[in-house]
């Protein structure tokens, strides 16, 4: 089993105002130990929303290509301290990049493919390279490329709901969605680019519950856990 999992950068400050919560890392670490340990292989694409957040720059003037590029180039730090964690547990690791950052390999889907069978977990970073693509589609992209099985979204919320379940405690919870029922009903939990693209290579795509134990693990086996779009 290949799988792409696209975790928050919010989730790495966790509890913090900004930036990375060691603690929670290390947390993140044992997660990913988890589903090496179940032969399980993996590609990772990390938020940089704990560094930078895109949109809320562009809301007070500054041009909309800049910060969706000062926002890619955030998501480094977070790719790059993953990475380190990673391998303080034995893990190999690598940090594959569609530009040239001279501490960074350069990404190639092929390559990336390789290090995958040789046992590595591959973490892409910058997004696709190009400003006004979202994290999703990138992901998508990245899962679809690498030849994975599915992508799993891990956020902070239990799976997709017809709206938010923090401020409405009657929202609807769908354990189960089609990609054009996502669209119509316009839910927030991925953007519609993604979803259009997940839908054309017929990829299978889940939400679970980052902070909830054993959830990522229990989405890839199937098990009833989170939201599948298909």
């Amino acid at each position: 089993m290949r799988v792409l999992l696209k975790i928050s950068g919010e989730a790495l400050k966790w509890e913090k105002n900004f930036g990375i919560d060691p603690k929670y890392v290390n947390n993140v670490v044992l997660k990913i130990k988890e589903l090496k340990e179940k032969n399980i292989e993996l590609a990772i694409v990390v938020w940089g929303w704990n560094i930078y957040r895109w949109s809320d720059l562009i809301k007070n003037w500054v041009d909309s290509s800049d910060s969706h590029n000062l926002s890619m180039l955030s998501t480094v730090f977070n790719w790059v301290v993953l990475k380190n964690f990673l391998e303080q547990s034995w893990i190999k690791a690598v940090v594959m990049d569609p530009n040239w950052i001279n501490f960074i390999e350069k990404y190639n889907k092929n390559i990336a493919r390789k290090y995958i069978d040789d046992d590595y977990i591959v973490i892409c970073t910058w997004w696709t390279s190009n400003p006004y693509f979202t994290t999703d589609t990138w992901g998508v992209l990245r899962s679809l490329e690498l030849k994975c099985d599915m992508m799993i979204k891990a956020t902070k919320v239990d799976g997709i709901y017809d709206k938010d379940p923090v401020t409405n405690p009657d929202a609807k919870f769908f354990e189960t969605i089609s990609y054009d029922e996502v669209i119509s009903k316009n839910l927030k939990i991925m953007d519609q680019t993604a979803v259009s693209l997940a839908k054309e290579n017929n990829q299978i795509l889940k939400v679970v519950n980052m902070g909830k134990t054993g959830a990522i693990l229990n989405a890839i086996e199937w098990k009833r856990e989170g939201t599948t779009i298909s």
